[in-house]
């Protein structure tokens, strides 16, 4: 099975690379599904993980064994995100300036197709999609999401609670009426 997650992190900190191309490869799915969740276009996640990883990897020392690696990943992973979705927002802002806006109205629902759930995570506030994307595609507990996004725990089963009904709401069929 091979070494724990916590133990090729200390590998990693004393500078073993090999251990930290193995805790890559057992995380990279999860970080680059979590990252393509949260922002709906696959390869901005790819640019934020790579930049993640490249985060973990200088911070690796940082890494206290105190909780899971996974959740100390998925927090870095989640400050990458912040970070990008700020410099994405003062991008727009400079476009909107010079009057190149992005249409940004949502197209109708197409009840005649499957409904994608990305679709539907877009409908989400967005501390809602954040955490129920932790909570759920990245496996993480709650109190694990409330660690890594820095929410009290509270905050977190609410922003799921909604979430998740919204959710429900979103891919309930639409009754007809006669």
């Amino acid at each position: 099975m091979g070494a724990a997650d916590e133990q090729l992190a200390a590998l990693a900190a004393a500078g073993d690379t090999a251990a930290f191309g193995e805790l890559v490869r057992r995380h990279q799915g999860l970080v680059r599904s979590m990252l393509a969740r949260m922002t709906g276009d696959r390869a901005r996640a790819e640019d934020i993980a790579q930049d993640a990883f490249i985060r973990a990897f200088e911070k690796i020392e940082a890494f206290s064994g105190k909780g899971s690696f996974k959740g100390w990943l998925c927090r870095v992973a989640y400050t990458e995100f912040l970070m990008a979705a700020r410099k994405g927002r003062s991008q727009a802002r400079m476009l909107d300036a010079y009057g190149a806006g992005l249409d940004e109205s949502e197209a109708p629902r197409d009840m005649g197709s499957v409904v994608d759930l990305d679709r539907a995570l877009a409908t989400l506030k967005e501390d809602e999609r954040q955490v129920v994307v932790l909570c759920y595609a990245g496996g993480l507990s709650h109190s694990e999401a409330a660690e890594v996004t820095g929410l009290p725990l509270g905050t977190v089963k609410s922003h799921v609670n909604r979430g998740r009904e919204k959710l429900r709401a979103f891919f309930e069929p639409v009754k007809e009426t006669a």
